[in-house]
Formats: structure tokens, C-alpha cells, sequence
């Protein structure tokens, strides 16, 4: 019989473990869930501030530290949720629950990233240091068991997603819209709403064993909830596009030409909630979903024009 030859060494073994190491913590990480963390640049765009770049260089620190406290929070919820992720079809997967990543060493990455973000936020601005910290503050008692209340649940993870507008103005010293905040709610409660759906439907009679609260959730519920959400965001963003404020601001009516691209994006989600059984991480949808990308850089460039065309006519 032949013998089979290899180019194993240990000098290879251990280049391969440090690799697959490498890998694992960078999954924990979930760099693509940072696409979230994009709601920074919104107050930067809408104040018409794009091209000031002290105020863009403010903004692009403050998304790279919000980065570091998002994937705080998801290496803390991970270590809390080792045993249920073990019983998820796909989160069983991830590095921890899996023991790709030893839980020793996902803490010591967790408290760094907490005092990289800590650090980092009070050296911008207080406000922008008290929007970090609330949304570390309110994750981590989600982490520590709000995540079972019903619907509290849901209205936490909102809260992450307005936290991040609310810190993209802060940090530039912009004021606060109360439509961007509205808006937000209103949007990021549709996507609370639609994770849950995903879960009840994926993990079916073992839902409860994955996250106690939802046996308290039902498809029924959750799709009232869902269409009230997605109603509430299209009506919100509409006023806002014709109120008074926004057209004097910009000069013109024309934020209402983005509307059909609101509407088309919720329906959307809807479709893929409801027909593709998808919903479950929004951000995947955002990047694997070619209808749902390319209208999302449609807004982005109608919003453009309306907003800075005037500026540079």
C-alpha cells in the first residue's frame, strides 16, 4: 500500500489553530452586524453636515467605538446565552456555544472592548459618552434577564437602534430630530418584532427551550404587532418628509420622492418575513437581499440629491 504524504508540521498545526482561533473571534465579533451601526452617519447626512470634515471625522470615530460596544454586547450575550444557543438550530454554531472560542478568553475580549468603548466615547463628548453608556447600561441588564420579559424585550432591542441615531447626532452636537428618533422607534420595532417572528417559526415546539419568553409569543400576535410597526414607520416618515420644518430646512418638497422607497423596503421585509420565512438578522437581509440593497442605495442617492443638490448648483 502507498503511503499518503503530508507537509504537516507542527509549525503548520499550530499556524492552522491560530488561524481557526483568529476566525472564531472574529465571527463572535459579527462585524457584519456593524451595518447597523451606519444609523451614526444619519444625523451627519440630514444636518447637511457630509462635508465638513471635522464633523465626518467625529462621526466615523464615533461609529468605530459604537462598533466595539455593539460587539461588546454580542460577546456578552453569547457567554449568557452558551446553554440556550446549544439548543438553536443555528446559533449552536456560533463560536462559543460550539467551543471554538473558550469562554475564558471571550471574557477578557468582552471587559476590552467595554473599556475601549468607555474610553474612547468620553474622549468625543459627554453626550455622545451617555448615549454609549445607556446603550451598554440598558444590553447588559437585557443580557442579565429583561431579554425574558415579552414585548420589554422587544422595546430594548428598539431602543439599541434609536440609542444609535441619537449618538450620531450627539456626537457632531447636532440637535436631536424627534422625527429621526419616531421614525427610528418605529422601524426598529418592526425589525424586534420580525427576529421574534423568525425564532417562533424556525425553532417551532422548541422555541421555549431556546428563549424562555416565547411561549408567550405567537405568529398571530406578532403579526399584529408587525403591521402596526410597519403602518406607524410609513405614516411617520411621511410627515416627516412634508412638515414644515423639513421642507424649510431643505429647501424644497422634495424628501417626499423618497417615500416609495420606505414603502417599497417595509414591504419588502414583510415578503421576506412572511414568504421566505427570513427576519431573523436584519442585517444579512440588508446585504444578501438584492432588492432590498439596491433600494436601500436608491433612498440613499434620492435623499442625496435632494438634500445637498441645492449646494452645489
Amino acid at each position: 500500500m502507498e503511503k499518503t504524504l503530508t507537509n504537516e508540521t507542527p509549525e503548520t498545526f499550530t499556524r492552522a489553530k491560530e488561524t481557526s482561533m483568529l476566525t472564531a473571534i472574529v465571527k463572535t465579533l459579527r462585524p457584519h452586524q456593524w451595518t447597523k451601526n451606519l444609523l451614526l452617519f444619519v444625523g451627519l447626512i440630514f444636518s447637511r453636515s457630509l462635508f465638513d470634515t471635522h464633523n465626518l471625522f467625529y462621526s466615523i470615530a464615533g461609529f468605530v467605538i459604537f462598533c466595539a460596544a455593539s460587539s461588546a454586547i454580542y460577546v456578552l450575550n453569547d457567554l449568557f446565552d452558551f446553554a440556550a444557543d446549544q439548543q438553536h438550530a443555528i446559533k449552536r454554531l456560533r463560536p462559543i456555544a460550539s467551543g471554538a472560542l473558550p469562554k475564558s478568553l471571550a471574557w477578557i475580549i468582552c471587559a476590552a472592548l467595554f473599556l475601549f468603548a468607555a474610553i474612547g466615547a468620553i474622549s468625543l463628548n459627554l453626550n455622545f459618552a451617555m448615549a454609549v453608556g445607556a446603550y451598554l447600561l440598558i444590553n447588559t441588564a437585557y443580557s442579565l434577564g429583561l431579554k425574558r420579559i415579552v414585548i420589554l424585550d422587544v422595546m430594548i432591542i428598539a431602543s439599541g437602534f434609536v440609542l444609535r441615531a441619537i449618538a450620531g447626532a450627539a456626537v457632531i452636537g447636532v440637535e436631536v430630530s424627534h422625527w429621526l428618533i419616531l421614525c427610528t422607534s418605529m422601524l426598529a420595532l418592526l425589525v424586534g418584532f420580525g427576529k421574534r417572528r423568525h425564532e417562533l417559526s424556525l425553532l417551532g415546539d422548541n422555541a421555549s427551550n431556546h428563549r424562555a419568553n416565547l411561549e408567550e409569543y405567537s405568529n398571530t400576535f406578532l403579526d399584529s404587532m408587525i403591521t402596526v410597526c410597519g403602518g406607524a414607520a410609513i405614516v411617520a416618515y411621511a410627515l416627516y418628509t412634508m412638515a414644515d420644518e423639513t421642507i424649510a430646512r431643505f429647501g424644497s418638497r422634495g424628501l417626499l420622492l423618497t417615500l416609495p422607497f420606505v414603502v417599497y423596503g417595509i414591504f419588502r421585509y414583510l415578503f421576506l418575513i412572511h414568504k421566505r420565512k427570513e427576519g431573523g438578522d436584519p442585517a444579512q437581509i440588508l446585504l444578501r437581499d438584492r432588492p432590498m440593497l439596491i433600494n436601500a442605495l436608491l433612498w440613499i442617492t434620492c435623499a442625496a440629491l435632494v438634500i445637498y443638490g441645492r449646494k452645489f448648483m
